[in-house]
């Protein structure tokens, strides 16, 4: 592992590679914590009761974890302490299961509280390498999470198949949330909370332009909310055969990386919080329309996949300008949780929502009714840049240095 620069300026290699086991770590979880709890022998309802739980439990803890950052904790210490309580969790898991649902439950909270803050703090590390040396570009670091994830998704599966569902989830997950728990611990970043502030002091707010941006990234990303929970199941019952469902998972996140390792050569205008968050709600808002016309057809199904190196990836690189540009020094890990806590609480609100239309109305209906949270998005936008009052310059934090 290569050791901080002189200047104290985190490790780029390793804040990639803490990236890297997060989110190997959710590539692994997402897909198959549903079939490890179905191994149990768990019934469907209560299954969903249980995968609903982090969810709420994100909502409620992200943002008010990461705001221990304005009052002195370290970023560090949130990254180490939630993958210490995020492994302890998952070992935990099995037996608890083997004893009550009610043990089982309550560690999924804890699990879902311990993983609130390791993506924001690792954005909020990054962020700050990027804001002080131009060598550090945060699409470029971030893209191991990414490439992680798709890694995870090819090979996750045939990794399990060969250690057992019952016991393989849970001990596969522990082993990476320890891997980052060490990664974390080591070296030493200069990216520390801020000064303790004192209770009386009160917190200083977020700017308009930046609660409209953030508001704007959530509801563009939970225009994801039809793909991601009916995608692979209407492409199916259209007839697209299971190797090309998980091609086209596979081309979505491949965008993804190509998005996070090709930005950095765009021209500075077009690397601005606001054009990118515009890119990514256009294209949410023609992938929408699209897959509801769409209807099993690959020919049509692969370009908008395509899109999600905007819909997904811009999006994500614009919130994270916004907030290394328009976050007031004091409120940067407070804006941090607010990005990962709107977002999932939108995103929830649309998943639920997606659930009555596809049962209702079908697929089409259930992708086309994703268009008007990327219009809206859209709109945050316009409002957004028109709440900024000048030029963009595609420098944040008043040239402060290009982020991303």
């Amino acid at each position: 592992m290569s050791a901080p620069s002189p200047t104290g300026e985190p490790d780029p290699f390793r804040l990639g590679l803490l990236y890297t086991f997060v989110f190997v770590e959710i590539g692994i979880a997402m897909p198959f914590m549903p079939v490890w709890l179905g191994a149990l022998g768990l019934d469907a309802g209560l299954i969903g009761l249980l995968l609903a739980l982090p969810i709420a439990t994100k909502v409620i803890a992200t943002r008010p974890l990461m705001g221990l950052i304005d009052r002195g904790v370290r970023p560090r210490t949130l990254l180490v302490a939630g993958s210490l309580a995020l492994a302890a969790s998952y070992a935990l898991m099995p037996p608890a299961a083997a004893w009550a649902v009610a043990p089982l439950a309550g560690l999924i909270v804890l699990n879902a509280v311990a993983q609130a803050p390791l993506v924001p703090s690792i954005d909020y590390l990054t962020l700050a390498a990027a804001r002080r040396s131009p060598r550090i570009g945060y699409a470029r670091i971030r893209m191991c999470g990414s490439v992680g994830f798709l890694a995870a998704n090819l090979a996750g599966g045939a990794l399990l198949g060969m250690l057992g569902d019952r016991v393989a989830v849970p001990l596969l997950l522990t082993g990476l949330a320890l891997g980052a728990t060490f990664i974390a611990a080591v070296g030493h970043d200069s990216a520390t909370g801020t000064a303790p502030r004192p209770a009386s002091v009160v917190p200083p707010p977020l700017p308009p332009v930046l609660r409209l941006s953030i508001g704007a990234a959530a509801l563009i990303q939970a225009s994801h909310a039809a793909v991601y929970a009916f995608g692979s199941l209407d492409w199916s019952r259209h007839g697209v055969p299971t190797p090309w469902i998980g091609a086209l998972w596979a081309t979505g996140v491949a965008a993804e990386i190509a998005l996070f390792a090709l930005i950095g050569r765009w021209p500075a205008r077009w690397r601005s919080p606001f054009r990118l968050l515009g890119l990514g709600a256009g294209a949410a808002l023609v992938r929408a329309l699209g897959l509801g016309l769409a209807q099993g057809d690959l020919a049509l199904l692969l370009p908008l996949q395509v899109l999600h190196g905007l819909t997904f990836g811009a999006t994500h690189l614009g919130v994270m300008a916004a907030v290394s540009g328009f976050a007031p020094e004091g409120a940067r890990g407070r804006a941090q949780g607010t990005v990962g806590a709107s977002t999932a609480f939108v995103s929830a609100l649309a998943t639920l929502a997606c659930g009555a239309i596809y049962r209702a109305l079908g697929g089409s209906a259930t992708f086309v009714a994703m268009a008007p949270l990327a219009l809206a998005g859209l709109a945050l936008v316009v409002l957004a840049r028109r709440a900024r009052g000048r030029p963009e310059t595609g420098r944040f934090g008043g040239g402060s240095g290009d982020a991303i």
